[in-house]
């Protein structure tokens, strides 16, 4: 599914302007969009919503 336009982008809490690469998530229906926070107009991954709630769940406990 493509991008809404309107979609709004958030970044990770562990981003900031100086620190590590990091990702930011653009949530719309059916699917969960991820970007480089560093690299904006970069390549990005889209993954249906169960699929983002795993991984984060996953990464939680690492």
């Amino acid at each position: 599914m493509p991008l809404r336009l309107d979609a709004q982008w958030v970044r990770s809490s562990y981003s900031s302007n100086d620190g590590p690469l990091c990702v930011e998530v653009a949530a719309t229906p059916g699917t969960v969009h991820i970007r480089d926070s560093k690299n904006t107009p970069g390549p990005r991954l889209a993954v249906a919503p169960t699929t983002w709630a795993a991984f984060v769940t996953y990464a939680a406990t690492r």
